[in-house]
């Protein structure tokens, strides 16, 4: 705990700096990697508690104050008080990171409302699929893009800034990624079933079996736990959470960054697995197809042709995650099953082989479009990869 000597240095350091002014105000530096650290410690408050959050509501009974909703609205209070700050003295951020920042602040806290009055009137509502746990993603997804705007406008060039946008990117990747987490627990949740076995606390199945208007039996389960269309899953893997490994690789521009971001958020999923699993939480399929396609779009991007890339990048990258998919649902569930002794259990949700065209589309749209954004930005600038610094100034 800091001693009061320490936070009287700290708020006569911050103060001077409270003052009212524009976006894109001249920012010191030692105040903007402050302020960008704070994003790092809010985004990694949010990460802990929405992966405890889905695991916690495939065993009990949702509750507005349970430890993960705890854990993620400390996130929350950081990135309001950062937005505000960002917003009130202008540091730190161009007009259209801000914009971001603050539309994105302001759509997740319009759905907390809206998501507790969902649950209030329509009872359990278990899938991450709903309106109103999309708005919450959907504000997260603008926040931190305007987190990455602001960092990769301002920070200086180095190692520090490569690092720490990686970083921000693997945070932008778990947002797009977490609604999937659903299906991740929902086909162990039905294999624990199969195998005689349940993950869920009897309330929680008692309660979901009444909303349905069911016994509890397996068709019940399958609603409980697997309520969307199994295309769902590999078509947004591919098209959504895909496409933020190929952005994160056109704007920080160094071979290898698709691999590692997608490879820091794999890494944290196998981490806590075990963690949720010795201390009675249900497990997760990890989704470890990521990581392939990471090096798929690594690779790709060793081609000079912006539309050769795209073409090649969408086929390639398609072809490996349904790949990977295939053989996590088919080599891998035995191996980690056997484990906990329950064969087949650790597998990955039903990639629906036949959806794999329209993924391959969708991600070829999205790789084009961003291909022809990067393309245009560097015809407008000598240097797009390394923007020019926020100059040092006092206050």
């Amino acid at each position: 705990m800091k001693s009061p000597a320490s936070i009287k240095k700290a708020a006569e350091w911050a103060l001077p700096y409270w003052t009212r002014g524009q976006a894109g105000r001249e920012t010191p530096q030692d105040l903007f990697r402050v302020l960008y650290f704070g994003w790092l410690a809010a985004f990694t408050l949010k990460l802990l508690g929405s992966a405890w959050d889905v695991s916690w509501h495939f065993k009990w009974l949702r509750d507005d104050l349970a430890p993960p909703h705890l854990l993620n609205s400390a996130g929350t209070v950081i990135a309001v008080a950062l937005t505000v700050i960002h917003g009130y003295t202008g540091y730190g951020v161009d007009k259209a990171a801000l914009r971001l920042i603050q539309w994105g602040t302001g759509i997740f806290l319009v759905a907390v409302p809206l998501d507790l009055i969902n649950h209030r009137v329509n009872g359990l509502d278990i899938t991450s699929w709903s309106p109103s746990h999309i708005m919450l993603y959907t504000g997260t997804f603008f926040m931190i893009a305007g987190v990455i705007r602001g960092w990769f406008m301002g920070a200086p060039p180095g190692r520090e800034r490569v690092v720490v946008l990686g970083a921000f990117f693997a945070f932008f990747l778990e947002n797009v990624h977490f609604p999937e987490q659903h299906q991740e627990y929902g086909i162990l949740s039905i294999g624990a079933w199969d195998n005689q076995a349940t993950y869920a606390e009897p309330i929680l199945l008692r309660f979901a079996a009444d909303q349905m208007g069911r016994p509890v039996d397996r068709t019940m389960m399958t609603g409980f736990a697997l309520p969307v269309p199994d295309f769902l899953y590999p078509v947004y893997a591919v098209v959504a959470v895909l496409s933020v490994l190929v952005v994160a690789r056109l704007l920080i521009g160094r071979f290898g960054t698709a691999t590692l971001v997608a490879a820091s958020y794999v890494g944290f999923r196998t981490l806590i697995w075990p963690l949720l699993t010795f201390t009675g939480f249900p497990p997760s399929a990890v989704p470890f197809f990521m990581v392939v396609a990471g090096l798929v779009v690594d690779l790709v991007f060793l081609l000079r042709l912006p539309a050769l890339r795209a073409v090649l990048g969408a086929v390639g990258v398609t072809a490996a995650a349904y790949g990977t998919l295939i053989a996590q649902s088919t080599l891998m569930g035995p191996v980690y099953g056997a484990l906990k002794g329950q064969e087949g259990l650790l597998g990955a949700p039903p990639p629906a082989t036949s959806s794999a065209v329209w993924a391959g589309a969708g991600l070829l749209a999205v790789w084009a479009v961003a291909e022809w954004v990067v393309g245009r930005r560097k015809a407008q600038s000598a240097d797009p990869i390394e923007p020019p610094v926020i100059a040092a100034a006092t206050p």
